[in-house]
């Protein structure tokens, strides 16, 4: 069959032909055909796309794959990854490969910023060196040497999309040093501060901007404005909130407890909430959870009963306005997993919305039949 003159010519197409095509595109599909090319990404902002910014979550099943999914469209999307994933910010993931190498990657159109090895910290309080291969780094802290990997590595991200700046905080879980990076730095800069680690280490971290909170046991928030003199600034120190005696009592009798994690979690105004994540199993062996929001109040945690027209991500620490339009629900909690930060043994994959209003859970079924090792939530916006 003879091949049609100019058939392989895409940035070519009619702009009216072009126009038909992108708007019949899914989400995904749309923002990866924008990076076709010139043509394609102008054509773009002239079509009236799919609705940007609705929650989507990335999946993990096995090394070297990753899924989208939109739970506007009920849609999954497979890719080839050889990361982990180990924060986001927008369509920006913080990754490590396998060669132990962090990159910020946007998961739409593979653009990919390489940032420093790890091992290139300038610091009088400890020494990082890489051991080769898949084996790890070897950590010199206080006449002590530990031995980590990457799945010991915890880390945050933040990106500007206007002003395209970026702030990245990562520490190992057995280390009580934090280091960040910022756009521009030839190397990580420590934070000089020592945690106090106790017995189980880091707890939670938030990324907001130049602003990073930092949980340590037993329940000590930190702030940190990574700017100027890099100076920590204690905003609370608070006693893990318990939930009301009679419904913990109760919860204790019929049921079996499985975890009861805190998070912290920062608002769109900047307040600084405590998220308590309970799961348990009734004596039918079925798994449920439940969840309750606290706030500062005269040096010590309040309940908080609404967000109002906010959402909670918790995977991401933040509040975001709620909007109809894109899905984004109020006064609910979106969650995948409660360990997000530390990782516990009896921790398990729990794909979610939970209306604080009505007490009720919203799953995905389509969902319900992947063997995932990971997941998370994230706003494209």
């Amino acid at each position: 069959m003879e091949t049609p003159p100019n058939c392989d010519r895409w940035s070519e197409l009619p702009v009216d032909l072009l126009r038909c095509v992108l708007e019949r595109l899914s989400f995904v599909d749309f923002h990866r055909a924008n990076m076709v090319c010139s043509n394609w990404y102008l054509c773009s902002k002239q079509t009236l796309g799919p609705r940007y910014g609705s929650p989507l979550l990335i999946m993990s099943e096995e090394e070297g794959s990753y899924r989208l999914y939109n739970p506007e469209e009920d849609r999954v999307y497979e890719a080839k990854s050889n990361y982990r994933f180990l924060g986001s910010s927008g369509k920006w993931f913080l990754v490590v490969d396998s060669r132990s190498d962090l990159y910020i990657i946007n998961v739409f159109s593979n653009e990919k910023i390489r940032l420093p090895p790890l091992e290139t910290v300038k610091s009088s309080l400890y020494n990082i060196e890489r051991l080769g291969g898949d084996k790890g780094f070897e950590l010199f802290i206080e006449h002590a040497n530990i031995i980590v990997t990457t799945k010991d590595l915890r880390a945050v991200l933040w990106v500007d999309e206007k002003k395209r700046d970026y702030v990245v905080v990562w520490g190992f879980e057995a280390c009580p040093y934090l280091r960040f990076w910022k756009k521009g730095d030839v190397h990580y800069r420590e934070i000089s501060t020592r945690f106090d680690l106790w017995l189980y280490g880091l707890k939670d971290m938030v990324l907001k901007g130049n602003s990073l909170y930092v949980r340590t046991v037993p329940n000590n928030i930190q702030h940190l404005v990574l700017s100027g003199q890099d100076r920590f600034e204690v905003v609370s120190e608070i006693y893990r909130p318990l939930l009301r005696t009679d419904e913990y009592e109760r919860l204790i009798r019929e049921n079996k407890i499985i975890s009861l994690i805190n998070n912290i979690v920062v608002t769109t105004s900047g307040e600084v909430l405590m998220v308590q994540t309970l799961a348990y199993e009734s004596s039918s062996f079925e798994r449920n959870r439940m969840f309750h929001l606290y706030k500062e109040q005269d040096t010590k945690f309040i309940k908080v009963d609404s967000l109002g027209d906010e959402a909670l991500f918790l995977d991401l620490g933040i509040t975001v306005p709620a909007d109809h339009t894109l899905g984004i629900e109020p006064n609910s909690i979106y969650f995948t997993r409660d360990d997000r930060f530390c990782h516990k043994r009896d921790s398990y994959i729990d794909i979610c919305v939970y209306n604080l209003a009505t007490k009720t859970i919203k799953r995905f079924p389509s969902l319900s039949n992947l063997k995932l090792k990971d997941a998370q939530w994230f706003l494209p916006s």
